[in-house]
């Protein structure tokens, strides 16, 4: 068991980000995809947007996890949700028909993927194609998506990502960037820059736990780690050490999911999906039982 003084050395060294060479290498991956998404005859035609996204874009990527998050969003086709039904026939009025589907998408940036970087070096998931590290880049996680429009009147929506995984299972997965990347810049600086730093404590802790064989730590995405932390009030950010800091975090998070009367309206750093409602790879009692293995495995009485 550690003691606090060493507790509060190995949380400053969890608080800082990747080191700049995995920085540099993460750069050369982007990069690299960026290019063969434009180098492609068949996309070269179509409205697409590349952008970095998960850990990485939101600068909470660690150095066990410095991998690279990158989706290529095509806005040719779009997929809606239209959640009052008084606007719905006013809305898909205007919808213009296309031909162009998200499966035929897919393969094409597939086929990018392999002209740019070889056949060996792209795996194929359900979700995403995995790119294969190099000493040159990182290892990649590449994901297609139309764009999702979540509409709030007939002419004005939210704007987010759909994808449509190839087992189908789930059918398909709606996610929101963009909005996620504002919220966390601005909960990091009403943080004084700590919430982030906080999120990247947690994450090495979570990593850490789960070589150790705490089974709630395996069972905690690095996404939780940072959505459970995004639900913590600003005040409690305001600690003079980092072990301070995440005794008041961890504090909170464990009286908060003992129930679901007190976090059932939590929602994912988005704040557009719930963090414990719906199809999600977690649950509210997982979440405890890793909080609560947090606790005890730095030793907080």
């Amino acid at each position: 068991m550690r003691q606090i003084s060493e507790w509060e050395s190995v949380f400053s060294t969890w608080s800082a980000g990747p080191s700049q060479t995995e920085k540099e290498r993460s750069e050369n991956a982007e990069n690299m995809i960026r290019s063969a998404i434009k180098e492609s005859p068949k996309l070269s035609s179509r409205d697409i947007k590349v952008f970095t996204q998960g850990s990485y874009k939101n600068r909470v990527n660690v150095r066990r996890d410095s991998d690279v998050d990158i989706g290529v969003l095509c806005f040719d086709a779009f997929y809606h949700q239209i959640p009052d039904n008084n606007i719905k026939e006013a809305v898909t009025r205007n919808f213009a028909s296309t031909e162009y589907n998200y499966a035929q998408f897919k393969n094409e940036v597939e086929e990018a993927l392999i002209n740019k970087f070889g056949r060996a070096a792209v795996t194929r998931g359900s979700k995403a194609f995995d790119i294969k590290a190099s000493s040159y880049r990182v290892e990649s996680d590449v994901a297609a998506f139309f764009e999702h429009r979540r509409y709030t009147s007939s002419s004005d929506y939210l704007s987010g990502v759909e994808m449509r995984p190839d087992d189908r299972d789930p059918p398909s997965i709606i996610n929101w960037p963009e909005q996620h990347y504002n919220n966390g810049v601005n909960k990091n600086t009403a943080t004084k820059r700590r919430f982030k730093r906080t999120v990247r404590i947690l994450k090495s802790l979570s990593n850490e736990m789960s070589l150790n064989g705490v089974e709630s730590a395996k069972n905690a995405p690095s996404f939780l780690c940072e959505c459970l932390v995004w639900n913590v009030p600003n005040s409690l950010f305001e600690a003079t050490t980092f072990y301070e800091m995440m005794r008041r975090v961890l504090a909170h998070l464990f009286n908060e999911t003992m129930n679901d009367d007190k976090c059932s309206e939590w929602g994912e750093v988005s704040e557009l999906k719930y963090l414990f409602r719906g199809i999600q790879p977690w649950t509210r009692l997982s979440a405890h039982q890793f909080v609560s293995d947090c606790w005890d495995t730095i030793g907080y009485k």
